[in-house]
């Protein structure tokens, strides 16, 4: 998915709605109301960007989702902790604009990468679903959060609003009032670390600290490994773009491909996880270093790419830099993008122990992790048989 490319919808505040005590919300319309969903600017430039990315053409239903608006649960259920209850209040019953779109609402008391990462990740299990029917989503992160008054207003802002409560609290205590204040308001919710938690817990026999991870009192020394990350940065910038070939032999993993084929943010990306990339572009006319043919062939990764997609990329690229039309000719044009991929194909096939690796529709993520597996198969002397030399 667009990495990156996405969906999210950051809230920059939380619209709470003052309510008091005494306030019972008003009961639910006999029938709900229906209402056909307006098209999405930002869908619709998402699915044209991932149409291009995927080489084809997406084909949106005449008909468009129906989205039925659901009212705010009317009071807390009955047998729940009554402290809980009064420290939630009543939602109330002012008016909310869905804007014809689902809220899911991501609760941390960190940073909330786990949270956004996890639900970016299940909804795109979703892009059938999500483009091409129009039933748009918004997310709302909401990281930070530490005392209990302040998860209970962003409980009864989702309660308001219909959301979907997601959320990664390493206090048991704030991860069960998150619990118990969903069930009060038949709200439904997700605790994405609790589970996992408690089973390692089991694992390991050793009880959780219960703190999150930026906690007052716990100490990140820097280690081996974040020095490693760095030095691997480091490496990486100073090799981009066939820099210094002279230094191949110290590189982790190498890249080689035509230009536009995704080897400089692949190379980042990698070194982010403290591996030293080197990448190296094949150029028609420009002889390609010795290094390149004289490095363990274990550590190079051929990228190739489907031409059309190429060309549409190359020639967005040309009108962004300003290059002239003659330029953007012997750049972008049918004939040279499938000559250039013809020269790496043949040169990939002089090197049969190089994997080939398809980048056609594929998000940077999940080209480095086909990178990574071959990397550590290779490494590992996995005995998987290679079932074929595209990946």
């Amino acid at each position: 998915m667009i990495a990156s490319s996405t969906l999210s919808l950051s809230s920059s505040s939380l619209r709470a709605t003052p309510a008091s005590s005494n306030q019972v919300p008003s009961e639910p319309d006999p029938e709900p109301r229906v209402r056909r969903l307006k098209g999405s600017g930002q869908l619709n430039r998402w699915s044209r960007a991932r149409a291009i990315r995927s080489g084809r053409k997406l084909e949106r239903p005449g008909n468009r989702a129906q989205v039925v608006e659901a009212k705010p649960p009317v009071r807390p259920r009955d047998g729940l902790s009554q402290d809980l209850s009064s420290v939630i209040g009543s939602v109330g019953d002012g008016e909310v604009d869905m804007r014809g779109a689902k809220s899911i609402y991501m609760v941390s008391d960190g940073t909330g990468w786990t949270a956004e990462h996890s639900v970016n990740a299940a909804l795109g299990q979703f892009d059938h679903c999500l483009v091409d029917r129009g039933c748009p989503v918004n997310t709302h992160l909401f990281s930070g959060i530490d005392d209990v008054e302040r998860l209970m207003e962003i409980v009864k802002q989702a309660a308001k609003e219909g959301a979907m409560l997601v959320y990664t609290l390493a206090d048991p205590s704030m991860a069960e009032s998150a619990k118990q204040a969903c069930n009060m308001w038949g709200i439904p919710s997700t605790d994405i670390l609790g589970p996992i938690t408690e089973a390692i817990a089991s694992h390991l026999g050793v009880s959780p600290s219960g703190l999150p991870r930026g906690a007052p009192g716990r100490s990140f020394p820097l280690s081996e490994e974040y020095f490693r990350r760095i030095e691997a940065i480091e490496f990486t910038i100073k090799q981009d773009d066939g820099a210094l070939p002279q230094n191949l032999y110290k590189a982790d993993i190498v890249l080689t491909g035509v230009s536009r084929t995704g080897k400089t943010p692949l190379s980042i990306y990698l070194a982010q996880k403290g591996y030293k990339v080197a990448n190296v572009p094949i150029v028609m006319g420009v002889e390609l270093p010795k290094g390149l043919f004289e490095v363990d062939p274990e550590k190079v990764f051929g990228l190739t790419i489907n031409p059309l997609v190429l060309q549409t990329i190359r020639k967005a690229r040309a009108r962004s830099l300003g290059f002239s039309e003659e330029t953007r000719s012997n750049y972008s044009e049918m004939d040279y993008v499938r000559e250039e991929l013809e020269v790496a194909g043949r040169i990939f096939a002089q090197n049969p122990v190089w994997p080939v690796i398809e980048v056609t529709g594929k998000a940077i993520e999940e080209t480095a992790a086909v990178v990574l597996r071959l990397y550590h198969d290779k490494k590992h002397r996995c005995s998987m048989p290679r079932i074929s030399k595209l990946y």
